[in-house]
């Protein structure tokens, strides 16, 4: 079976898991925003999974089986729910929340940051993978990458902050031509009404993002999340001391970080050396 014909499997299926939630949840009288505030998911949430946009988790249909006295039926649906072959299950949610997000900030040190890449160096991003991906799997990926930037064009943008260390911004990933071009829509981006860009400098003697990439969220409903992720999954972290540790290592990165007309300054001296 074709990649494409998995992923639209995989989005009926979670359109019928999110039908039998609602089914379910209004059986036991309950609307989204009072089962959402049960289980601390919010509203909208609960709203995403019963329309099939966003997956319902494993641990989360174990608590409303067992709460709606569904008899196990929302896990065993779960359970028999293809694999999701280009987009994991636990990438879903995060991509959910970006969607919705009203402030984004963002520290990457080995790429750049996902919303600010251009196609082709997107492109060179996951022809690196191991194991490798197919072609086809390669451009589904890079397309569906692509669309994620529309969030910063929009009439309302979220207000979005990005860190980058200079050893992702001085990487050739994908050769010259790749790197001249993500240089200068990196400096196109660095305009754009809302968004911050700052280069954190090689030579510190202090780096306050040693543990590794993340991203801080803030909803529509002011909830503020974390995310993170590593080479077989990641975390959305709602902990609001987590979260609290993470803004700070942010804030500092950002005080480490070259200003934004100092960092506009460096895009135009490393495209005046190609």
């Amino acid at each position: 079976m074709s990649t494409t014909r998995r992923s639209r499997r995989n989005a009926s299926a979670m359109k019928m898991v999110g039908a039998l939630l609602a089914l379910y949840r209004e059986a036991a009288g309950f609307t989204q925003k009072t089962l959402g505030e049960r289980f601390v998911v919010g509203e909208q949430q609960i709203a995403s999974i019963e329309q099939g946009r966003r997956p319902l988790k494993p641990d989360l249909a174990e608590q409303l089986d067992e709460f709606l006295q569904t008899k196990g039926a929302l896990t065993t649906a779960l359970s028999r729910m293809p694999e999701v072959d280009l987009v994991p299950l636990w990438a879903e949610e995060y991509l959910d929340r970006e969607r919705e997000a009203i402030a984004i900030g963002w520290y990457e040190g080995l790429v750049i940051p996902g919303l600010l890449q251009t196609e082709a160096y997107a492109r060179a991003v996951f022809r690196s993978r191991v194991p490798v991906y197919d072609e086809d799997e390669i451009e589904q990926l890079v397309a569906a990458r692509i669309e994620r930037r529309e969030i910063l064009h929009r009439k309302v943008p979220p207000t979005t902050s990005f860190v980058i260390w200079e050893a992702a911004l001085r990487d050739r990933l994908g050769g010259k031509d790749v790197y001249v071009e993500q240089l200068l829509h990196l400096r196109k981006y660095a305009e754009l009404p809302g968004l911050t860009l700052q280069v954190l400098p090689l030579g510190r003697t202090s780096h306050a993002g040693l543990d590794g990439p993340f991203i801080l969220l803030e909803t529509p409903d002011h909830q503020r999340l974390a995310y993170t992720e590593t080479h077989r999954g990641s975390q959305l972290i709602a902990d609001p001391n987590e979260v609290a540790i993470l803004n700070q290592k942010y804030a500092m990165l950002r005080t480490q970080a070259l200003t934004t007309e100092d960092t506009r300054d460096l895009l135009n001296r490393l495209l005046g050396e190609q």
